[in-house]
């Protein structure tokens, strides 16, 4: 009889009780940032969250009862969080910069993806790490993370490493970067330039290039979000890659290799807020929300990845994950400034 009644239970039922843990974490996250201004939202909530994964009385409820909505968290709101983030770009924006800067812009995104990628292949993090790092190091951040862990079909326990680092370095680079802008002699344009190409999130950014004026903010993020824009074509790239990777390989048992879209749905999503902000006079009440939705719906994914991270585990690749962050950010920060004073 009680499996009848289990077998009524409807599936997304299963997800309710992670899923409202996920949306306590990214609330609890909100009031620290509010509480404490220079602490980025998203940073506190994915703090929290390794901090609940940490405490061994918690595990049995994170490996049981909370695991399916969590994984939903770190996942659907994630990618949710990515298709509203289209509101943020608009392609008039980004033609306003003039095609020498655009053209520099994605040079450097291309550069600094395979700088990263070949430091952390030669300090050997495991798995997909070194391809995701590349990713969140040179595109966008967390955003850029988990989408290039959909194009790859990756273990969602490599995603750990590389979301904490760029939270990490992106966070540093809030204060790091305005300390740097006197002493480097900076105008506002060419400090937003640097902050915009160098930064990982958005969010960080707009902290980042504040410090120094809205003019200094304005240039900041259209530069990011034209970096923001290569997320779909580097997810393509990857997604081809990966399919001939899987086309490549031999059935096992039967079962053929999972091959995943050239361009993910949450991609398309992403590319069709791109085009209504373009086309169409969005209010700016509506972009307000659309920015406190995205905000949101990353927190929960931020804190859910962040329980569902095992600090033992992390800790076995962390000086070497660490040094690959370190002389990556450094690298980065060295290209964006010489684009930034030369465009």
């Amino acid at each position: 009889m009680s499996e009848r009644r289990e077998a009524r239970i409807p599936r997304s039922a299963v997800w309710i009780p992670g899923l409202a843990a996920s949306a306590a974490g990214a609330s609890a996250g909100y009031g620290i940032h509010v509480l404490v201004p220079v602490i980025p939202w998203l940073t506190a909530s994915i703090v929290l969250g390794v901090i609940i994964g940490s405490l061994a009385p918690l595990r049995p409820a994170l490996e049981g009862v909370l695991r399916p909505g969590l994984a939903v968290s770190a996942h659907r709101m994630l990618r949710l969080g990515i298709v509203v983030l289209g509101l943020k770009l608009s392609l008039a924006d980004i033609a306003g910069l003039g095609w020498p800067a655009v053209v520099a812009i994605i040079a450097l995104v291309g550069a600094s993806f395979v700088l990263t990628w070949a430091i952390a292949k030669a300090l050997k993090l495991p798995g997909d790490e070194p391809v995701m790092l590349a990713a969140g190091f040179s595109i966008c951040g967390v955003s850029a993370v988990g989408a290039m862990s959909a194009a790859r079909g990756s273990d969602p326990n490599d995603t750990g490493t590389p979301i904490a680092l760029v939270t990490l370095y992106g966070t540093a680079a809030i204060a790091v970067l305005p300390a740097l802008a006197v002493p480097l002699g900076l105008s506002q344009t060419v400090f937003g330039r640097w902050a915009g190409a160098s930064v990982h999130d958005v969010g960080q950014v707009v902290a980042t290039a504040g410090t120094a004026g809205a003019a200094a903010l304005a240039i900041a993020v259209v530069v990011k979000l034209t970096r923001v824009l290569m997320l779909a074509p580097m997810v393509a790239i990857t997604s081809i890659s990966t399919r001939r990777r899987a086309a490549a390989m031999p059935p096992t048992e039967s079962v053929a290799p999972p091959r995943p879209p050239i361009v993910p749905l949450f991609i398309l999503g992403f590319l069709a807020l791109v085009l209504v902000r373009t086309v169409l006079p969005v209010p700016d009440a509506a972009l307000a929300a659309a920015d406190a939705v995205q905000s949101a719906l990353l927190a929960t994914a931020l804190f859910a990845i962040g329980a569902s991270l095992r600090l033992e585990r992390l800790l076995r690749s962390g000086p070497r994950a660490l040094l690959a962050g370190a002389l990556s950010w450094i690298a980065i920060l060295g290209l964006a400034l010489l684009m930034a004073t030369l465009t």
